[in-house]
């Protein structure tokens, strides 16, 4: 069988237009294979070996076309190409390793973020205010927490200050569409924080497997040193971008000055704050 030849008497067979290309890259394949006992290398089993083959075997074709016989048998050009490809291999390999714990890491902590909150089983009550609390007051911190309370909610606390129920959903609702944009973009930063958060945990990954002084070791260094620092850039951002109505906001629905707003909930701050004494 001619694949049982040297691969440097196959590719005479080639040039000479004896035999298909398509042909001496199956036999050059069946060759590579065959001759696994002769590579083991990395300590490969013979399916690992199979799998670095198949990986390979479309290079075949263009290393045909560029190897030039200038004292290099072709048989050691071949076996040359095995050996710089399995480095190759190694570390794709090892990289796509990296990249799949990292996001199994990542992909475990959003999970654990992102799991119910408990439910709290809470008796029908109504809302009752302290005397020193005017229902103003609480119709300011309301809306300052509109995000956050609930349809049964308003409706204890409208019924608690005497304010009709749907007219208070109402300013809620007003709210909540002044603040549409602002939730878009702290969503959109989010993403991308939880993005960067994978970029800093697969630099680390990647420096730490690789061999200290060398270049790809450096590289990962610098490129993790400026993932965490555009990281705490975006955490500090987003800490800023608050999901509870500004002061202007509710002065504008409710058609009052912010100065109103503003005392108000100045007053509701120091009766809640042990230390703090009203000015």
């Amino acid at each position: 069988m001619e694949c049982c030849k040297p691969l440097s008497d196959l590719y005479q067979l080639y040039i000479i237009g004896k035999l298909p290309k398509k042909d001496l890259e199956g036999m050059i394949f069946q060759h590579l294979l065959d001759s696994f006992e002769r590579f083991r290398l990395y300590n490969w089993d013979l399916d690992r070996w199979s799998d670095f083959l198949i990986w390979l075997y479309p290079r075949f074709a263009r290393a045909i076309d560029l190897y030039r016989d200038i004292g290099s048998s072709f048989d050691a050009y071949i076996t040359g190409l095995a050996n710089s490809a399995a480095r190759e291999y190694c570390c794709r390999e090892i990289d796509h390793n990296i990249t799949e714990y990292i996001c199994w890491q990542a992909r475990t902590e959003e999970m654990s973020l992102r799991e119910s909150e408990p439910e709290y089983l809470e008796e029908s009550k109504p809302v009752s205010i302290p005397n020193d609390i005017s229902p103003r007051q609480i119709l300011f911190l309301l809306l300052k927490s509109y995000y956050f309370v609930s349809e049964e909610f308003v409706d204890k606390i409208a019924q608690a200050i005497g304010m009709d129920a749907d007219f208070l959903r109402g300013m809620i609702n007003e709210l909540k569409m002044r603040r549409s944009a602002k939730e878009v973009a702290i969503l959109n930063l989010q993403e991308r924080l939880h993005c960067q958060h994978y970029r800093c945990l697969a630099y680390q990954k990647r420096m730490s497997v690789s061999q200290p002084g060398t270049e790809y070791h450096e590289k990962m260094r610098r490129r993790l040193e400026r993932a965490r620092k555009r990281f705490r850039a975006m955490k500090k951002r987003l800490g800023g971008m608050r999901m509870s109505a500004s002061n202007r906001m509710i002065a504008d629905v409710l058609g009052i000055p912010r100065g109103t707003v503003d005392s108000g909930l100045f007053a509701i701050k120091n009766r809640f704050t042990p230390g703090v004494e009203a000015g």
